[in-house]
C-alpha cells in the first residue's frame, strides 16, 4: 500500500485557512511525513482520489462547507484513512458528533506543534498496525494464493518441489532475480510444514551492519555495548521450533559466516556480551538474487557454509519466462487491491491485459503488483483501462530513459536511477539499500528531486 511515501506516512490537511495549512504543512514535513493539503471539499475529493494517505485533518469549518458534510465522502472514497477533526475549544461538542459519524479524534485549534506531531504520530502508528494486521490476515491462506499456482511448467515444478521440501526440516536455498517471490516461496514453504504453528522470522542480511547484525540474529546482553541498555533475545531465539528467513544471504557478512555456520550445524549460539551457550531448534531458509557459486569461488562467501545451506535449492523464474501467469496473477492481485481499498473496479480491459502481457516486467512479479496496486486506487470505474496502468509503452520508455553516457547531468541520471529503484524496490528502506545510502539521505533526495 505504498505510494510515492513520505520516510513516515502520507498526511492530507484540510482547512480553508492557508497560514493554518502552511504551518502545520511545515511542521509535519519536518518530521519526515508527505504532507498534502486541500482548501476546499472539492480539492480534498481530487486529492483522496489521486493518492492514498494514512491520516486527514479536518478542520471542521470550510467557509460555506462543512467538515462534517465532507467526511463521509471522504470515508467512501478512503475508508482505510483515519481522520482527525480538527476544531476550535467551542467546537468540542460538533466534534464529537463528527467520532460518532466516523472521525477517529479530534484536535482542538490553536495546537502546538508538539500537539499536531503527536496526533499525527498516533493516527500513521495506527494505520501501519492495521496494515501488519491485513497482510497477516492474507498471509493464513498463502497456500491457495495465486502467486503459489501457476501454469508454467518451470515455476509448477519450483512450487512441487517447495512442498515436498517443506515436509523435511532440510535447509533451503532460494534462488531468483528481485522481485520474483523469493520471499513468498520461503513463506510457503514454512506454512506447508510442521512447523507452520511457531514462528516465520526474516532478516535482511544487507540492511544491518556486522555488529548490528550479530545481535539482531543472536541478541545481547545488557551492557554489552553501548546503548545495550537492556538484554535482547534476537531472531534465532524468536524463531525457535518455526523457521528462520535469512533474505539476500550473499550479503552474510564474511567475519559473522563462521557463528552463522556453527548455529546451523550444532544448533548452538551465544548472545553479545554473553559467554553462555544457548540452542534453538530452527530451520533455515536463505534467498539470494547474485550467483552465491560464483561469491564462494570469489573467496566472498564460506564454501562451507554455502554447502551447509545448499541442500536444497530452489529457481525461481522471472515473470518474463512464465508470461502466463500474467494474467491470473494480475487478476489475484486486483482482487486483493479493490477489497482491501474498497475500490468499485472488477476487471482489466482487453488492451489493459494486452499490455500487462506485452510488458517485459524487469522488476517480476513485485512490479507486477505494485502497478495494480496503482491502478486499483485511481480507476473509478469497472475496468482498469489503459491509462491507469502508467506503464505505457515499455519499448518506447525504455527508448526515452536517460542512460549513462548520453548528454545529460549527474544530477538528472540521479533522479532517475532513483526513481527507477523506489518503483521496483518492496520498501523505502530496501530502496536505499539497494542505492547505498541510508534512509534520511534517500528522503532529502526525493525531496531534492521531487520524486
Amino acid at each position: 500500500m505504498q505510494n510515492g511515501s513520505g520516510e513516515r506516512g502520507n498526511i492530507l490537511l484540510v482547512d480553508d485557512d492557508k497560514s493554518i495549512l502552511r504551518s502545520f504543512r511545515y511542521c509535519l514535513e519536518d518530521a519526515g511525513y508527505a504532507v498534502a493539503t486541500a482548501q476546499t471539499g472539492e480539492q480534498a475529493r481530487v486529492r483522496a482520489n489521486a493518492a492514498v494517505f494514512d491520516s486527514c485533518f479536518l478542520d471542521l469549518n470550510l467557509g460555506e462547507e462543512s467538515g462534517l458534510d465532507l467526511l463521509p465522502q471522504l470515508r467512501e472514497i478512503a475508508p482505510w484513512m483515519r481522520v482527525v477533526m480538527a476544531t476550535a475549544q467551542s467546537d468540542v461538542g460538533t466534534a464529537v458528533k463528527a467520532i460518532q459519524a466516523g472521525a477517529v479524534d479530534y484536535l482542538v485549534k490553536p495546537c502546538s506543534p508538539e500537539q499536531l506531531r503527536l496526533s499525527a504520530e498516533k493516527q500513521v502508528h495506527t494505520r501501519h498496525l492495521e496494515l501488519r494486521l491485513e497482510q497477516l490476515e492474507a498471509d493464513i491462506g498463502l497456500t491457495d494464493r495465486a502467486e503459489m499456482k501457476s501454469a508454467n511448467p518451470a515455476m509448477s515444478a519450483v512450487v512441487q518441489m517447495a512442498r515436498q521440501v517443506a515436509t523435511t526440516d532440510a535447509n533451503v536455498l532460494v534462488l531468483g532475480e528481485s522481485g520474483t517471490g523469493k520471499g513468498m516461496l520461503a513463506r510457503a514453504i514454512h506454512q506447508w510444514s510442521a512447523r507452520s504453528k511457531a514462528g516465520f522470522v526474516t532478516i535482511s542480511c544487507p540492511s544491518l551492519s556486522p555488529e548490528l547484525l550479530e545481535s539482531e540474529l543472536f541478541g545481547h546482553q545488557k551492557g554489552a555495548f553501548t546503548g545495550a541498555t537492556e538484554s535482547t533475545e534476537g531472531r534465532v531465539s524468536q524463531a525457535n521450533a518455526g523457521t528462520l528467513f535469512l533474505d539476500e544471504i550473499g550479503d552474510f557478512p564474511l567475519p559473522l559466516q563462521p557463528k552463522l555456520l556453527r548455529f546451523i550445524q550444532d544448533k548452538e549460539y551465544e548472545r553479545v556480551g554473553d559467554p553462555k551457550s544457548r540452542t534453538a531448534d530452527v530451520r533455515i531458509i536463505a534467498a539470494m538474487n547474485r550467483n552465491l557459486e560464483e561469491m564462494v569461488k570469489q573467496k566472498l562467501f564460506r564454501e562451507d557454509l554455502y554447502y551447509r545451506l545448499n541442500v536444497i535449492s530452489l529457481v525461481v523464474p522471472p515473470l518474463r519466462e512464465r508470461a502466463e501467469d500474467i494474467q491470473s496473477l494480475a487478476e489475484a492481485f486486483l482482487a486483493r487491491y479493490v477489497k482491501a481499498y474498497r475500490r468499485p473496479v472488477s476487471r482489466f480491459s482487453d488492451d489493459a491485459m494486452k499490455l500487462l502481457r506485452g510488458y517485459a516486467w524487469p522488476g517480476n512479479v513485485r512490479e507486477l503488483q505494485n502497478v495494480v496496486e496503482r491502478a486499483s486506487i485511481i480507476c473509478d470505474s469497472p475496468e482498469v483501462q489503459l491509462n491507469h496502468l502508467g506503464i505505457g509503452d515499455a519499448n518506447a520508455e525504455r527508448a526515452t530513459r536517460p542512460r549513462a553516457g548520453d548528454h545529460l547531468s549527474i544530477a538528472d541520471l540521479e533522479r532517475e536511477h532513483i526513481t527507477a529503484v523506489i518503483a521496483n524496490a518492496d520498501s523505502l528502506d530496501e530502496a536505499a539499500r539497494l542505492l547505498g545510502i541510508d534512509v534520511s539521505t534517500l528522503y532529502r533526495k526525493r525531496k531534492q528531486y521531487g520524486i
